[in-house]
């Protein structure tokens, strides 16, 4: 839902920071690459030692990439089969470090087996959220639908809620509890959305099937 209204907005504000990336010769194949790697390394270095603010402005710092990249390519022309594969293929890479970090704090530091559990959830119905609308346009069918939690939605939850619950470091209390109620709202939230897309692709497969045989017998 997020993606609708957000991703317009954001593509604004930075268009004249994308064409200024252009001006100085910079590719967006090296945006994705250079963003990628900045949401995996503020994943995988801050979170497992619990310090979930600074590894969440670190993420958020570079988490644009994925509309700069896009946003650059249009500006030049070139938007490629390669470049959307590469931004897509990256955007998983960068979601799995963000939960398998959080994952990683919560099996040592965090001391919560729960909580880690709920966080692998988050970053395999995550995958798999995401294959199902991939397979299906793979296969022919649109997969119309505006799934309850995507992408954009799992990220700003738990982002959001990963940097609030990082200022009990320094010193506010009871914000800790938003991170696990987040991880929950995330988990839940795929689930439904994985059964939004599975409804829509077997409605709409149904429909290309029938519209295939009718136009056999004719």
């Amino acid at each position: 839902m997020l993606n609708k209204y957000a991703r317009a907005f954001f593509t604004r504000v930075l268009t004249p920071f994308a064409a200024l990336l252009i001006r100085l010769g910079v590719t967006p194949d090296a945006v994705t690459l250079v963003g990628t790697g900045g949401v995996v390394a503020g994943a995988l270095i801050f979170f497992p030692q619990g310090e979930l603010f600074w590894g969440t402005i670190v993420i958020t710092l570079f988490v644009f990439s994925d509309l700069v990249d896009g946003n650059m390519a249009r500006q030049l022309g070139r938007s490629s089969r390669w470049g959307a594969f590469l931004d897509s293929t990256l955007d998983r890479v960068a979601d799995s470090a963000i939960f398998g970090g959080l994952a990683l704090w919560y099996a040592g530091g965090g001391d919560s087996l729960v909580l880690c559990a709920i966080a692998i959830f988050c970053l395999a119905s995550g995958q798999v959220v995401s294959y199902t609308k991939a397979r299906g346009e793979a296969i022919g069918l649109p997969v119309n639908v505006n799934g309850l939690v995507e992408r954009a939605e799992r990220l700003v939850i738990s982002l959001v809620a990963c940097g609030l619950s990082g200022l009990h470091a320094f010193g506010v209390p009871g914000v800790e509890i938003l991170l696990p109620i987040a991880l929950w709202v995330v988990a839940i939230g795929s689930i439904v959305t994985l059964g939004q897309r599975v409804v829509t692709v077997r409605r709409e497969s149904a429909e290309a099937d029938a519209v295939a045989q009718g136009g056999n017998s004719a």
